[in-house]
């Protein structure tokens, strides 16, 4: 079973654990995060809890039973009822349906608890597997863009209907 939470100081092991076991697999679809990231992990992870604290961004990790990290679903550049909607799984629990729950119960939380009403999304054209996650959790196609260099998407979801759809 994995649970949903806001992001808090206590995940960082899980969490610093889960990006580095995924490194190599999340760099095949997203910019790879850097040497740097991992560094200076517990610097970032500070300026993360303060931007949520100024309700700023929102962040979420998905975790099993046992506190590892499956996947994070966040949401950054909250400014006028709107959001950036960013997601990853962990390549071991990919498959499974896990990023559709998580995405369709963060949207219903941006509309239920931090008064959201569109979410923005973007991924490459050959994510196909990104795609089917936005498409079955109500996000619309917006237009085409050139992300990382390669064709991509981008995506938007009205959140009226976020309790009815998830």
């Amino acid at each position: 079973m994995a649970v949903l939470e806001r992001l808090r100081p206590d995940h960082a092991p899980a969490l610093l654990a889960f990006e580095r076991e995924n490194r190599a697999y999340f760099a095949a679809s997203v910019p790879d995060r850097g040497d740097a990231f991992f560094a200076g992990f517990d610097t970032r992870l500070a300026e993360l809890l303060a931007s949520q604290a100024a309700g700023v961004d929102h962040f979420h990790v998905l975790s099993d039973g046992d506190g590892a990290v499956l996947g994070r679903v966040n949401l950054v550049d909250v400014a006028g009822g709107s959001a950036e909607l960013g997601y990853r799984v962990a390549e071991r629990a990919a498959g499974r349906g896990l990023a559709t729950s998580a995405v369709g119960e963060v949207c219903a939380l941006a509309f239920a608890e931090y008064g959201l009403t569109v979410l923005r999304a973007r991924t490459t054209a050959d994510n196909a597997g990104s795609r089917a996650v936005l498409a079955r959790t109500g996000f619309v196609e917006a237009g085409a863009i050139t992300l990382m260099g390669k064709p991509g998407l981008s995506f938007t979801r009205d959140l009226a209907d976020a309790g009815r759809r998830g």
